[in-house]
């Protein structure tokens, strides 16, 4: 489906056509803003070997950390559903932000004000210049769908996901549900 009306706060679902890419088989991607300068997303289904306190020993927690995409991969970047906590973010959609003050951020995890389901970080985020996601749509790289779990995205388990929005699309995905992830394990 082309919906040239992206907004930021839908959800990008990588086609099954999208083979041999590293970052981009199989992604399910959150769309943190969309405007004439570009756009800019984050994976949400790409969990890293590492935690929070593996990046940064001065957070006392093991939140992990995901694959945000390819750009940038040597930042840390974080979404979360408590503006009320984590001042100066900026509103993607639905109560989900993105950023806000680190420091408060770090003090307040250390202080167990705020859990793995308030917060996802990730390295790296996924970034297209103007127009260029438009054009990956025309190519069918991606299928554009809104997001409905709201902030719950972030509790959405993250290996099955891609799965299950394709089975959500039926028809002729339903084959590539059940297909390896790499086709020549076939």
């Amino acid at each position: 489906m082309i919906s040239e009306k992206l907004n930021k706060g839908q959800i990008l679902i990588a086609e099954p056509s999208i083979l041999g890419d590293v970052s981009f088989n199989r992604s399910v991607i959150l769309l943190a803003e969309h405007n004439e300068e570009g756009s800019v997303g984050f994976i949400l289904n790409k969990p890293l070997e590492y935690t929070i306190s593996d990046l940064l020993p001065e957070i006392e927690a093991s939140f992990k950390i995901y694959n945000g995409g390819p750009v940038e991969q040597d930042n840390l970047y974080f979404i979360h559903t408590i503006p009320n906590l984590i001042t100066n973010s900026i509103e993607i959609s639905n109560g989900i932000y993105w950023g806000g003050d680190f420091e408060l951020t770090k003090s307040l995890i250390n202080e167990r004000k705020i859990n793995k389901e308030d917060i996802r970080f990730f390295l790296g985020y996924t970034g297209w210049e103007f127009n260029q996601l438009v054009a990956e749509l025309h190519d069918n790289s991606w299928i554009v769908a809104n997001n409905n779990y709201n902030k719950e995205i972030l509790s959405k388990s993250s290996k099955k996901f891609w799965k299950e929005k394709i089975t959500e699309l039926g028809g002729d995905y339903l084959i590539w549900s059940n297909a390896p992830e790499n086709p020549n394990l076939n």
